[in-house]
């Protein structure tokens, strides 16, 4: 390729260019195979095709004085994924994997938000729902920029990753996600974080529709619905849209491919 051309865009979705001419046929990356162990199958990857998406790993849902707390939610099990994680993500930046943060952060005047997603949340009208002051420090509840949606402390994001803030428990819908991903190139997506039940299988589903293939870390989500509620989601998972493994399979299946190298 001539080395006058300039970059548009970000690699592998980018052009190259100058005043005569413009290259699209954007070089694919270096393929990185990992083969790993699923609940159902031998799973053979991309490791350069992949990310990872940690859902709602934030102070709102897993922190001592956060809004679940507050409206008398258990929130042992939301930090379960805690210790798992902050085994993984410094091995998978290591392996260039982008670690994708997806967290409910509402615009301050919930100008995008439905009465009936409010209801969810507020169904009398009454107490703190959406945008509305934390009793514990004043935080407004999911909104952008507070502590409410920032993420837990134990599991401080690295500056070279990224964060997509969302508005429903879905991270694709009205969310640049999906646009991210197809510039990065990355197709098979690992998902983290809580709740499974909820915003993680919404996501997860959302990604199948999409055509991403989708791999569930088990380890690294979490619910604090009943037990059932996550016995559904594996199951659900495993049957329609994708697979299920866990932190120590991809650590187990990273140690493999460096040994051989």
């Amino acid at each position: 390729m001539d080395s006058s051309l300039r970059t548009l865009g970000v690699p592998p979705n980018a052009w190259s260019v100058d005043a005569l001419s413009a290259d699209l046929t954007r070089p694919a990356l270096e393929p990185r195979p990992l083969t790993l162990a699923t609940a159902t199958k031998t799973v053979r990857l991309d490791l350069a095709k992949a990310a990872i998406l940690v859902i709602d790993m934030q102070n709102d849902f897993c922190t001592l004085g956060g809004w679940l707390d507050h409206i008398g939610v258990d929130v042992t099990p939301a930090r379960e994924p805690i210790g798992p994680l902050k085994t993984l993500l410094p091995v998978l930046r290591t392996a260039q994997v982008p670690i994708i943060w997806v967290n409910w952060g509402n615009r301050p005047d919930l100008l995008n938000i439905s009465a009936g997603l409010r209801h969810v949340y507020k169904p009398t009208g009454e107490g703190v729902g959406l945008g509305d002051p934390l009793p514990s420090n004043n935080s407004p509840v999911l909104t952008v920029g507070s502590w409410a949606a920032a993420v837990v402390d134990e599991l401080a994001p690295d500056p070279s990753d990224i964060r997509v803030d969302k508005y429903r428990m879905s991270g694709f819908w009205d969310t640049p996600l999906d646009s991210i991903l197809r510039n990065l190139g990355r197709t098979t997506l690992f998902f983290a974080g809580v709740n499974a039940d909820q915003c993680v299988m919404a996501t997860l589903q959302d990604a199948n529709f999409l055509g991403y293939d989708c791999l569930l870390l088990s380890d690294c989500t979490a619910t604090t619905s009943p037990e059932f509620c996550m016995q559904a989601t594996l199951y659900n998972v495993k049957q329609c849209f994708g697979f299920v493994t866990d932190s120590c399979e991809i650590l187990a299946a990273l140690t493999s491919v460096e040994g051989k190298s």
